[in-house]
């Protein structure tokens, strides 16, 4: 279907395009960006109008940690949900880790991820394999094998690796072939607790976690980078020192990426109040200088995207003590509006906004295996994948308001009494219309 969005201020943070603008969409591609006053080809007959006055249209937005709970809840339809939850949100592409039921360590469970997911049609599905087999840490994964079965990189998820010399010998593998390996970095035996080492997790008497179990886990990493060369991705960086090493193996000239989630970017552990599950995610909530480090480290470049950290939970997940309670909150829907958010609050452009969420997070997944080249930017012959939504609306996050399945957000108008900015009025995958809002 040849689709025209119209008026549109029409905003590309890999180009630095910022125009109101046409958008005249054929054949899954992107055959025209019509600045005001300018024409659109001659040929081009548009079936299906979108109006964007008011309105803001960027890429597709690409959020690198999404569980979708497939394969392991089939019999719920959480695909389904989950990825008409993305679509709702802008998200066009996302990476889904590895620790489903069963694990994700053989191609064919990779090719099955990917076959339902393509055929629901709604947002881009890109699977991380799992390191080791069954996550266990103990023998590595077929990683050639993997890729060719549609893998992006290679992860732990959640489940650190005990035996340095088993990540070492990873770590070899992946640079030996090129491939990127994420690892959300935390040691092992420090990183048991449920909240954040300080006053507040003594005085609730929880279980703390220190900065040191992501210090030393760093550390760890980034010594076996440099006598291995490979290319690593660090998962939701959560305190101030850890920005500073990762911003000290940027300025050394390591291969390293990172990125944040949308909870630690804006909460801290006086968040949990009195034991709220809600607020039991992963990383831990820390305090407040650690929250201000990460938001000026993604503003200036030092963290490379901001995720989502999707993770749907149910009511009898969350119906329990803090420290029992499941870990995890949706956030799918939420992405954009907090990406948007954290600009106002902290004086950054919408550009930089739409960049942590676009072009920085496709070029972290970099060239993908049967997919076009141009995830996460705008341009004429590029692929379709767009989001239009209007900045000036304000919602409340509430049960209803929300497609996922996981209901549980420790940013739920009942708990925080904030409203959100920008809601999405449409979102274009390969040039189809996945989502119009009502």
């Amino acid at each position: 279907m040849n689709i025209l969005i119209q008026n549109g201020r029409v905003i590309d943070p890999a180009s630095g395009f910022d125009h109101t603008a046409d958008v005249a969409v054929a054949d899954g591609h992107i055959v025209a960006i019509a600045k005001t006053g300018e024409k659109l080809p001659a040929n081009f007959k548009t079936e299906h109008t979108i109006d964007a006055k008011g309105c803001i249209v960027a890429p597709g937005l690409v959020d690198l940690q999404v569980r979708l709970r497939e394969p392991g809840h089939e019999h719920e339809g959480m695909l389904a949900s989950e990825l008409t939850a993305a679509v709702a949100g802008g998200v066009t592409s996302l990476v889904c880790p590895p620790d489903t039921d069963p694990v994700l360590d053989e191609p064919g469970l990779i090719e099955m991820l990917k076959f339902r997911a393509e055929k629901l049609h709604r947002a881009r599905v890109f699977p991380l394999g799992a390191l080791t087999r069954g996550l266990k840490g103990e023998v590595l994964t077929e990683m050639s094998d993997l890729t060719d079965a549609g893998c992006v990189g290679f992860s732990q998820a959640e489940v650190p690796l005990e035996n340095t010399q088993v990540l070492q010998r990873a770590l070899q593998y992946a640079a030996t072939f090129g491939y990127t390996v994420w690892l959300r970095p935390q040691e092992m035996h420090l990183g048991k607790g449920v909240a954040a080492s300080g006053p507040l997790a003594t005085r609730l008497g929880l279980g703390g976690v220190p900065v040191a179990a992501e210090t030393i886990a760093l550390h760890t990493i980034f010594a076996l980078m440099r006598s291995t060369k490979a290319r690593v991705h660090l998962c939701r960086i959560s305190s101030a020192e850890g920005v500073e090493l990762v911003r000290a193996a940027k300025k050394e000239g390591l291969a390293v990426t990172a990125d944040v989630s949308i909870n630690s970017l804006h909460l801290s552990d006086h968040d949990i109040g009195y034991f709220d599950s809600r607020a039991r995610v992963t990383p831990v909530l820390r305090q407040q200088r650690d929250r201000d480090a990460l938001r000026a480290a993604l503003a200036d470049g030092t963290l490379d995207a901001l995720v989502s950290d999707h993770t749907p939970v149910d009511n009898d997940g969350k119906a329990l003590p803090f420290a029992e309670a499941e870990s995890g909150a949706t956030g799918l829907e939420l992405l954009l509006s907090l990406s948007l958010k954290w600009a106002h609050d902290s004086k950054v452009s919408v550009l930089r906004a739409l960049d942590v969420l676009t072009a920085q997070p496709a070029k972290v997944l970099g060239k993908v295996q049967g997919q076009s080249n141009s995830l996460g930017q705008l341009h004429v012959g590029g692929v379709a994948d767009l989001v239009v939504f209007d900045p000036a609306v304000e919602w409340h996050v509430t049960p209803d308001a929300l497609h996922s399945q996981g209901k549980h957000t420790p940013f739920a108008f009942d708990m925080t009494g904030m409203s959100l900015p920008a809601r999405v009025k449409a979102t274009l995958v390969a040039g189809r219309a996945v989502y119009q809002a009502a």
